[in-house]
Parts: C-alpha cells; sequence; structure tokens
C-alpha cells in the first residue's frame, strides 16, 4: 500500500484522472470530484465527507451521499462529498485537499485503518474535528463516531439463517460462511454478532460447522471465487452466511450456475438485494436507515462548525486497538424478509420505480408492494 499524504500538486494531477478534486465549489461534489475552478472564501466547504468505495456496496452513492447532501443544505451548511474508490492513497489526498480548502470538519469512511488514522492525525494537527462513519477507524483517535449497532447486525444475519434453515426441515445442514473484509472493525463486530447466533447451533449438532473465510476489501468478486471454491470442496453446503448483499450476489450467482437455491444472508438492502428476497434466492438482508445515520453525522458535524455542543453522541464504543471511549451514536437496524421489503421503500431507502421494474412488477405486487 502506498503511504503518505501526497503533495498538492500530485492532487491536481489526480483531478484530471478523476480521482481526487483540487478544489470545490459546490455544496457537493460529484463522485470523482469537484470542480477544479478557483473558490473564494465564501464557497468554499465548511465540511468534507469522504465515503470509502462504490465496490464494496453501491449504498454510498445511491443511499448516503445523497441523504448527506440533504440534511447539509437544510442547514445551509457548505460540504464537499467525495468518494475514494477504494484507494487509500486517494483517501489520503482527498483530505489534504480537502483541509487546504480549510474544514472544519472530516466525516470519514475510512478504508484502511493506516490510511484513515493518517487522515485523522493530520486533521486534528490542524484543529480539524474528525467523525468517523459508519466504521470506526481502529487506533485512529475520531473525535466522535456514527454507526449502526453492527454486532446486532449481526445477530440478525444468524438468526435470519438459522430460521431460514430450521423452516426447511433440513437435518444437520453444513453452514459456510463469507466473512467481510479482515481489516474492518464493523466486519470483526458482524461476525461477533452471527458467530454467537451460529455457534449454538454448532454446539448442539443442529448444525454442521462448515468453511468458513474472509473477504479481502469486500470484494465481490473475489467472494464468488471463494464460495466457488468451498462449493466444490463441500457440496452438501446447504446454508450461506454473508456479511452484505453485494457479496451475496456473487454467491448466488455461483448458486444458480450449480442450479442450486439455498439460503443465503446480506446486508445493506441494496435494490439487487431485495430484488433477490423477492426472487427468493436470498433469505434476508439488514437495512440500516442511512437518513438517519446520514442526519446523525451531519447534526455533529453543524454542531461543530456552529461552535454549538454535541449532544446526540450519548453512546460510547471502545477502540480495540487504544482502549479509548469514542462518543458515538449508535442506531437500531432492521431485518427485512419478504414479508417486510416494503419497509425500506416507506423509510426511503429505495422507490417502487428502482425496485419493481420489469419481471420484478409481478413480484413486488405479489408481496403486497404497490
Amino acid at each position: 500500500m502506498r503511504k503518505g499524504i501526497l503533495a498538492v500538486t500530485a492532487v491536481c494531477a489526480l483531478a484530471l484522472s478523476g480521482t481526487a478534486a483540487c478544489s470545490s465549489s459546490s455544496n457537493s461534489s460529484s463522485s470523482s470530484g469537484s470542480s477544479s475552478g478557483q473558490t473564494t472564501s465564501s464557497s468554499k466547504p465548511q465540511v468534507g465527507v469522504i465515503l470509502p468505495d462504490t465496490k464494496s456496496s453501491v449504498r454510498y452513492e445511491t443511499q448516503d451521499r445523497p441523504n448527506l447532501t440533504a440534511a447539509f443544505a437544510k442547514a445551509g451548511v457548505k460540504v464537499d462529498i467525495q468518494n475514494a474508490q477504494g484507494d487509500p492513497a486517494a483517501f489520503q489526498t482527498i483530505a489534504e485537499t480537502m483541509l487546504n480548502e480549510g474544514v472544519k470538519v472530516l466525516i470519514i469512511d475510512s478504508i484502511d485503518p493506516t490510511s484513515g488514522t493518517a487522515v485523522i492525525n493530520k486533521a486534528h494537527a490542524a484543529g480539524v474535528k474528525v467523525i468517523d462513519y459508519d466504521r470506526l477507524t481502529t487506533g485512529g483517535g475520531a473525535d466522535f463516531y456514527v454507526t449502526f449497532n453492527n454486532v446486532q447486525v449481526g445477530t440478525l444475519q444468524g438468526q435470519g439463517l438459522v430460521t431460514a434453515l430450521k423452516a426447511e426441515n433440513a437435518a444437520k445442514p453444513k453452514v459456510a460462511v463469507l466473512n467481510g473484509a479482515p481489516t474492518d472493525n464493523n466486519a470483526t463486530q458482524f461476525a461477533q454478532g452471527y458467530d454467537a447466533v451460529l455457534n449454538t447451533q454448532f454446539a448442539n449438532g443442529t448444525f454442521v460447522k462448515g468453511p468458513n473465510q474472509s473477504v479481502p476489501d469486500w470484494n465481490n468478486t473475489t467472494a464468488g471465487t471463494i464460495f466457488e471454491n468451498m462449493l466444490t470442496q463441500n457440496p452438501n453446503i446447504r446454508g450461506v452466511l454473508v456479511a452484505n448483499d453485494g457479496m451475496a450476489n456473487s454467491v448466488i450467482a455461483v448458486l444458480t450456475k450449480n442450479h442450486l437455491v439455498l439460503p443465503v444472508t446480506g446486508q445493506d438492502a441494496t435494490v439487487q438485494g431485495l430484488q433477490h428476497i423477492l426472487e427468493g434466492t436470498q433469505t434476508m438482508t439488514v437495512f440500516k436507515n442511512t437518513k438517519l445515520e446520514a442526519n446523525a453525522a451531519s447534526q455533529i458535524a453543524i454542531n461543530l462548525v456552529k461552535g454549538q455542543p454535541v449532544t446526540i453522541a450519548k453512546q460510547s464504543t471502545i477502540d480495540p486497538t487504544t482502549k479509548k471511549s469514542v462518543p458515538s451514536v449508535l442506531l437500531v437496524p432492521e431485518s427485512i424478509t419478504k414479508g417486510n421489503v416494503d419497509d425500506v421503500i416507506k423509510a426511503g431507502g429505495t422507490t417502487v420505480a428502482a425496485l419493481c421494474t420489469g419481471t420484478f412488477a409481478a413480484k413486488c405486487a405479489a408481496a403486497g408492494i404497490k
């Protein structure tokens, strides 16, 4: 991994390739960067937001970006939102640019602890507060943390798989597990949740423990390759605990190729994941209402920009590296199955138009979605 924060001259070079930006003149930039024109002090952003990628989940662009944009627009606070597209060096470069622009607060969803910590240290050196968004930068020392109860997310996934397998009356089904990235503290917490549920079933002999592997960088293609190898070596797999919808889609593709339909879990309530649920190829997903997450993070940032006290971070999270407590907002996730897909639409997570396209129109109607 490339180290260090690139010089400002490199930032401008990166802007030409669409990776990072030199400056911003609007409330929100595109995923490839913001305008390269000169800005005035009145148009410079007060808050910088760096999203991690679009490969691990499309939610960052389809849900988080518009929700954050709307929240800051409502408060009249200028924001520069960019996406590092999975590149730690670009992540640091974007942060350098935002700090040079004079942002007062950074909201970051770190790609990995190393680049995330480097950004936090740089921000603190400049007197800028940092909010960890969605995942904790372990060892980083962010000032605040906004996320969902990640252990509960994993618990819901484990319970969803158990319910599905028991409904099938499967006799001692072998369960495979595809975890998220080993460098992601969220993935560790998800696993704490579903392992606690599954290990009970393994211990009493109800289920059989199958292959269990982490997927580097939450890479969907890699997840498909890993699962295909799992299935080849364990053709009697009867259930798959998958940590998110993107990887679940790859697992479902492998199962479809092998003419199999098995219980498969997911997370993020993406349109694709919900469609899989409607067609019966995915058992459940976990909906994390990112509007609530974006509103909480933006509220903290707005308070900081305006010099107001932060009152909503009433919970705490212990950084597993430093053992220090981070003031936090921990939101409640929701399990989604075919019976309550409509909850995602009602909460603004997607729309009927986006979900119920083509052949899914009939499936939506059958599920009571109008």
